[in-house]
């Protein structure tokens, strides 16, 4: 049984240089403890939570579908059927967005196209009502950096879409959120990331990424402070 008085959050990070960003010192400031666990240090995923107000599975360069090259997805998804089943609240950020589709049963592939840098979105009907989104713009410009996509499981709630990817952002239940996009960015992760997979970024890209965060990355942390503020209030 979950003790919900403990004020912890549990983080899954794939890669060095894809963290928590804004959210981190939202948490921090609100009280929470952060615990790591690490996957690119070997340190093993989980399922043990009872101690633990909720759980943050952050993104990373790997597949849902590459299990077997990548054991610990395994973990990750029986992870996230634990903290399902128990209620408690879980954000899932790109890739963990991916894992809670696939723990909710939904299929995880390849997309047609990649999203990577600033790219429009625009959520749908539910999420005007939505307790994280209630309040925000319907358009909104995000930072992107994927090409895998996912259906949505059933039962849950599609809140938000772009162009090329009809499903980006699903809530489960009351208090699981998956983002398919990036509102913890910061201009230095978005730098630090172009350094680390400079093979997937044409030069005319890297300059357009480069030069498009004064224009985006001020709305972007409001969004993000409105959504994290609202998400370490969940109950």
């Amino acid at each position: 049984m979950c003790r919900r008085e403990e004020k912890t959050i549990l983080v899954v990070q794939h890669v060095e240089c894809e963290g928590l960003g804004f959210f981190e010192p939202i948490a921090k400031r609100k009280g929470f403890d952060l615990r790591y666990i690490r996957v690119y240090r070997g340190e093993r995923v989980t399922r043990r939570i009872d101690d633990v107000w909720g759980v943050v599975v952050l993104g990373g360069p790997m597949g849902v579908y590459e299990e077997e090259r990548y054991p610990f997805i395994r973990d990750e998804i029986a992870l996230v059927e634990e903290v399902l089943k128990r209620g408690i609240p879980f954000l899932g950020i790109c890739l963990g967005c991916q894992i809670l589709a696939k723990a909710c049963g939904a299929p995880v592939y390849k997309g047609g196209a990649r999203e990577i840098g600033w790219y429009g979105i625009e959520l749908t009907e539910p999420a005007r009502t939505d307790p994280l989104f209630i309040g925000l713009p319907q358009r909104m410009t995000v930072f992107q950096w994927h090409g895998d996509t996912f259906d949505i499981p059933v039962g849950a709630v599609n809140l938000a879409s772009s162009e090329l990817f009809p499903n980006q952002l699903i809530r489960v239940g009351a208090r699981a959120y998956g983002i398919q996009f990036h509102l913890e960015i910061t201009g230095d992760m978005i730098r630090e990331w172009l350094r680390e997979n400079d093979t997937e970024v044409d030069p005319g890209m890297r300059e357009r990424i480069l030069r498009d965060p004064p224009r985006y990355m001020e709305r972007l942390l409001r969004y993000g402070e409105a959504v994290f503020t609202r998400f370490l209030r969940l109950k």
